[in-house]
């Protein structure tokens, strides 16, 4: 039985512990943090994944269980040095960049195109072969579409009252992008590209009946695009029961429901899925949030969803505390690419979206992928690092440290 000192003395803690997390939020550096240290899990839990869910694949095909996973390595030690150079970036350094960055990004898709430069890979003919490197140039295509929207509505901020601005030129050039590479087959980043100038718009106050009909423009478009492949009219139309045609395209959607069906509370543990032994394809790439929830259950892939919103959290509070529009519109771009397409590839795996080949961001096979994101991260903690009075603290933290340690030394010199 509850008494009547006990009951306030609960409200009472219940209340201190909202405020001091609320305290813990407002702080100048919190976006910071938050990034630094959900990017950091996540790129972790991501190469611990790689190493299990291609391990089997490796070994069949090249011998060693570690193939897929040191070249995953080679990537982020590649990645985070790229990553740090761009959050030391100035940011009028990065809007000079944003033209060029669109160019080159447009001129590696059309080079996919090319007899002999582009190269199919599960009937999408979206990569470019460059000599010994094989990559993937729509990955680098999102990244230099949300830095190009943002210089173009950072610099036309007064006029965004008139939905003329908002539409043009954004929606001409993005949409060109995205129809180059609807050609290569890839419907999945084509999403993505339609999700990210989606968020762009809305951003900058586009109405509301734009977006109604961007819906329906889409769904025709991918109607169409159904209808000119056998196989992914298949799969767009047996997503929702995907044992009905168990043996054909409902394959992969239903084994990666027995994965994740099979994973329970806490997983069969790290290395012990069984499904990575040859029943699920693509098990070290699109499909590996479905080994982390068979290895580490229902817990694990909380931690995976909580994470991306801990980066979407983050992501939105620099957009909302910043004064500089060319960061609002970049830190909110960046938030939607990760957020949909995390969104796109979990329903994928969940068998509520349609299997179109999307990988799971940081924590997917793939340095194509992977390279962008961390620049794109790396990018969002210079942004939180230019919030209201987060360089200030960051200078104090500095400072603390020099003093502490002098302190140490001299506490350690008189106890000699």
């Amino acid at each position: 039985m509850t008494t009547a000192t006990e009951q306030p003395s609960r409200q009472g803690a219940v209340t201190g512990w909202a405020s001091g997390t609320k305290q813990a939020l407002d702080r100048p550096l919190t976006s910071y943090y938050l990034l630094l240290g959900a990017s950091t899990l996540l790129l972790t839990i991501g190469l611990m994944m790689v190493l299990s869910a291609s391990s089997v694949e490796a070994y069949k095909t090249y011998g060693s269980s570690y193939h897929y996973f040191l070249k995953q390595l080679m990537w982020v030690g590649i990645g985070l040095p790229v990553a740090w150079v761009a959050s030391r970036l100035p940011h009028g350094f990065l809007r000079r960049l944003a033209w060029l960055v669109l160019l080159v990004s447009t001129v590696l898709l059309v080079l996919t195109q090319v007899p002999g430069l582009g190269k199919e890979v599960n009937g999408n003919t979206n990569w470019l072969a460059l000599g010994p490197l094989t990559i993937q140039p729509s990955e680098f295509a999102k990244l230099a579409i949300i830095l190009w929207c943002a210089h173009i509505y950072a610099r036309k901020e007064r006029l965004l009252g008139d939905w003329r601005h908002t539409l043009i030129p954004v929606l001409p050039v993005t949409g060109l992008l995205t129809l180059i590479v609807i050609k290569g087959g890839d419907l999945g980043t084509a999403l993505v590209l339609f999700a990210i100038v989606l968020g762009m718009l809305w951003v900058v106050g586009a109405p509301g009946r734009l977006f109604g009909g961007a819906l329906l423009v889409v769904a025709a478009l991918a109607l169409y695009l159904a209808s000119t492949s056998a196989e992914r009219l298949e799969r767009l139309t047996n997503f929702v029961d995907p044992f009905k045609n168990y043996e054909g395209a409902g394959w992969q959607a239903a084994h990666g429901l027995f994965a994740m069906s099979s994973g329970g509370w806490f997983g069969k543990g790290i290395s012990a899925s069984q499904q990575k032994w040859g029943s699920l394809p693509e098990a070290h790439t699109d499909f590996i949030f479905a080994v982390l929830g068979e290895e580490l259950g229902l817990v694990g892939t909380l931690l995976v969803l909580a994470l991306f919103l801990t980066i979407a959290y983050a992501g939105i509070r620099v957009a909302l505390r910043t004064t500089d529009p060319f960061v609002r519109y970049m830190a909110a771009g960046i938030t939607v690419w990760i957020t949909a397409q995390m969104m796109i590839n979990i329903g994928m795996v969940l068998a509520l979206l349609p299997v179109i080949g999307i990988p799971l961001p940081l924590v997917s096979y793939g340095g194509s992928a992977l390279l962008p994101t961390l620049v794109a991260l790396g990018l969002l903690v210079s942004f939180a690092r230019s919030e209201p009075g987060a360089r200030e603290a960051l200078a104090a933290r500095r400072r603390r440290r020099p003093a502490g340690a002098a302190a140490e030394g001299r506490q350690h010199g008189r106890g000699k």
